[in-house]
């Protein structure tokens, strides 16, 4: 039987944005399932639990960008026992986003975020669960997330990447593209490959191109 990966989006984003990232892992032999989820109206604590359901006993990945890594961590926190070996983030500000927090200094802006304003703000505590958590962090400064937070260092535009390195996870990447960018990337594809069949990612391009 062919390994399940469940797909989450981010913020503001349709589930058809993973499409891409599905039909790649599908070419390859994972089964692919996209997870949908209202961001802004419904957020965190209405996609948890939805999320839970949705994996039920079947053991599967979880590949999700942006906002979605926040969800999957939040939902493996609050339910230890689901069947989850091994998770990819694209992008998710794990330790906080300051664009969100940016964004919700503005009376103008700060209803954009919805239900999902206090997780992104917040980020997520160090990584203790049993599931094998991976971040591929992009480095091509482009996107609207750069007029609201202040980037140190290297970021994709939305996310630094210093935002990106929770401690406890098993391994962290950084791929040159933008935080959209992560979605389309035939490189982002191979690396959550790599991660989902060895644990950890490939810089040295050893598993070869997925296109």
């Amino acid at each position: 039987m062919n390994e399940r990966v469940i797909l989450l989006h981010g913020l503001w984003m349709p589930r058809l944005s993973m499409h891409w990232l599905a039909r790649r892992l599908r070419a390859v032999g994972f089964a692919t399932e996209i997870f949908g989820y209202a961001t802004v109206a419904g957020g965190p604590d209405a996609a948890v639990p939805r999320l839970a359901r949705h994996l039920g006993d079947r053991p599967a990945h979880l590949l999700a960008h942006s906002l979605g890594g926040l969800v999957a961590l939040t939902a493996l926190e609050r339910n230890p026992d689901l069947p989850v070996s091994r998770v990819v983030c694209l992008g998710s500000p794990l330790c906080g986003s300051g664009a969100a927090a940016g964004l919700a200094g503005y009376a103008w802006s700060a209803a954009s975020l919805g239900r999902s304003a206090d997780l992104l703000r917040q980020g997520c505590g160090p990584w203790h669960g049993a599931a094998e958590v991976g971040v591929v962090a992009g480095s091509t400064p482009l996107g609207l997330g750069r007029y609201f937070g202040r980037f140190a260092g290297a970021n994709d535009g939305t996310v630094a990447v210093d935002e990106t390195r929770l401690p406890g996870l098993a391994d962290h990447t950084i791929v040159a593209t933008s935080h959209t960018g992560l979605l389309l990337s035939p490189e982002v594809a191979r690396q959550a490959v790599s991660f989902f069949r060895h644990g950890r990612f490939d810089p040295a391009g050893a598993n070869g191109p997925i296109e």
